[in-house]
């Protein structure tokens, strides 16, 4: 399952070097369609990040989106404004809060 394989790296890579997501304290949700199609989380808490499949924690912010736009939206092959623009991503619960993950994953590509 590449979504699962694409949050799994993406956590490493973030809790190797937690010092862009020190201080935050947010979950995102993925509800995402197509052929991976589920609910994901990501949850920052104490300078880490946990991610899981199913909806266990209440998310400050939720994107959703197809999984090949999830895919390309983690590796930063695609950019967030135009996707929302597009349609191909919609958010529920802030805009700060998705340009919040938007500058933390620009980070770690």
């Amino acid at each position: 399952m590449r979504v699962m394989e694409e949050l799994e790296n993406l956590s490493r890579k973030m809790n190797e070097d937690p010092k862009e997501i020190e201080g935050v304290e947010k979950t995102y949700q993925f509800d995402i369609t197509g052929e991976e199609e589920g609910v994901f989380q990501i949850q920052f808490t104490d300078g880490q990040v946990h991610y899981q499949k199913g909806k266990l924690h209440a998310p400050d912010c939720t994107l959703k989106m197809k999984d090949n736009n999830f895919l390309k939206l983690v590796q930063g092959e695609l950019n967030p404004a135009t996707a929302f623009m597009t349609g191909k991503l919609k958010i529920e619960g802030g805009m700060g809060n998705a340009l919040k993950l938007q500058k933390i994953l620009e980070t770690y590509n």
